[in-house]
């Protein structure tokens, strides 16, 4: 494969549109593995990219929810061999930091500084442009591309009966919003959940509190369509947002509050109203982003009562136990995951996509290749 070309989408310049072009791959490294890629979902953090929101060095291959299939492997991989259908991760730990010797890995010391400089585990860059200059990895994935170059710690198997565009959605939505209410919160048989935001991770909460038993579960958004799939996701109850939010919550759970509220809309103002629905003894898992230099404000009064607030980028994750657990859940028809994408197109479409994105149209779209 090191240098034939394929098609991906590269950022070139903060604020301008993704350029399709063809690349080639340098050898590959010990610790690497070579991903065709099937399908690649598009997330708002992708968009950020896109922007300038989130920081990252073009030029750069931009995407982190990946599907395909390992078409080789470095000599030292070990955990994943060619043909095997993989997930992609962007927490590829190093397995031996402070926080990986304490089962922490999606707080691993080595992931950050790799995500900022667009750079494999390797700390170099295995993509090249039709000039023979290096392009990065995003997120150390890069999945808007035919062909990926991963660590291998961010190659996760997963059965392969689960279709591409299904599986590259477990990668991000799916485990941040399931892993928010099962690993963050905890959300316990019987339990009371409220979701502020019905959004991709919003509704991704809603189905991770159904799968814990959750007893009451709440969603809220200003639009009624996204209502409407929330309570096809498990919601109990639906809620437009506006005033008295937390009395009406109340009223459904007996007067207390719930157990639990989930911040998944990323307003300022939504973090309030989710402390505000909770009972004393409750938590609060923040999910939505804003500006990271925001200052937050919130009533002291409001949260004491030991209540807990979290902030969770995606939702505790293991990705080497999540994803697997995750896709047979969906095979046995207990997770919703053909019911997240509205749009599938080719990668030449991928612009006109991120503009369904950017305005709330689509909960995924998916880019799907080889096919």
């Amino acid at each position: 494969m090191a240098g034939s070309t394929f098609q991906a989408a590269v950022l070139r310049e903060t604020g301008a549109p993704l350029s399709i072009e063809p690349l080639t791959l340098a050898p590959l490294e010990p610790g690497d593995v070579l991903i065709r890629m099937h399908a690649a979902g598009l997330c708002h953090t992708d968009r950020e990219a896109m922007t300038g929101a989130f920081a990252v060095p073009p030029p750069v291959v931009l995407g982190h929810e990946g599907a395909g299939v390992v078409e080789a492997v470095g000599s030292a991989v070990q955990r994943v061999k060619p043909g095997q259908h993989v997930v992609c991760t962007i927490y590829a730990a190093c397995g031996q930091c402070y926080y990986c010797r304490r089962d922490q890995p999606m707080l691993c010391d080595m992931v950050v500084p790799n995500h900022r400089a667009a750079t494999l585990s390797s700390g170099r860059k295995r993509l090249r442009d039709a000039a023979g200059a290096e392009v990065g990895h995003f997120l150390s994935v890069s999945s808007f591309a035919e062909y990926a170059v991963v660590p291998e710690a961010a190659a996760i198997p997963v059965p392969d009966d689960i279709p591409f565009d299904r599986a590259c959605l477990l990668g991000c939505s799916v485990i941040t919003g399931v892993g928010a209410a099962l690993r963050v919160a905890r959300v316990g048989l019987g339990d009371s959940v409220v979701v502020v935001g019905s959004g991709p991770v919003g509704l991704n909460v809603v189905q991770g509190a159904r799968l814990a038993g959750a007893g009451v579960i709440i969603a809220v958004d200003r639009r009624a369509d996204k209502l409407e799939r929330a309570a096809a996701f498990g919601a109990t109850h639906t809620m437009l947002g506006g005033e008295d939010l937390a009395a009406q919550v109340r009223a459904i759970t007996g007067g207390r509050g719930a157990d639990h509220a989930f911040e998944a809309a990323g307003v300022i103002g939504s973090l309030q109203d989710s402390v505000d629905c909770t009972r004393p003894g409750g938590s609060v898992t923040i999910l939505g982003k804003t500006d990271p230099n925001r200052l937050v404000e919130l009533r002291f009064g409001s949260i004491s009562g030991e209540r807990r607030i979290l902030r969770s980028s995606l939702g505790g994750a293991k990705a080497a136990d999540d994803f697997p657990a995750y896709a047979q859940a969906y095979l046995d028809g207990r997770l919703c995951l053909d019911e997240l994408i509205d749009r599938r197109l080719p990668l030449g479409s991928i612009n006109e996509a991120f503009e369904d994105v950017e305005r709330g149209d689509v909960i995924r779209a998916v880019v799907v290749m080889h096919e």
